[in-house]
């Protein structure tokens, strides 16, 4: 009689975005300015316990000094690295990159 393999199970990588989708909600469609919904982030959350991911800063006036401008002020210094990165997405108007940071007013 000949004994199987023990099934392997894949070990999740924390962090990752898979089951993240437009279509589930959890995308904003590049049209719509690209990024995470409340609904998307709160999937991460569940799915990474111990995160801080955080919906993006889309107000038009933020308190300088105050959180969301510190945060908004991090993802506009993260996010022009990534222009620098790819400049295919950089030069295309709507690529998620460049929409993500419109919607952030970057």
């Amino acid at each position: 009689m000949a004994t199987k393999h023990p099934t392997k199970r894949k070990k999740k990588r924390k962090g990752t975005m898979k089951g993240h989708t437009i279509g589930g909600g959890h995308k904003r469609p590049t049209k719509a300015g690209a990024g995470m919904t409340k609904k998307g982030v709160a999937k991460y959350r569940r799915d990474n316990p111990g995160s801080k991911l955080q919906t993006a800063v889309t107000k038009k006036k933020v308190k300088p000094g105050s959180k969301d401008a510190k945060r908004r002020k991090s993802f506009c210094a993260r996010s022009a690295g990534q222009m620098k990165k790819f400049p295919k997405a950089a030069r295309n108007p709507n690529s998620r990159l460049r929409q993500a940071r419109r919607r952030w007013r970057c």
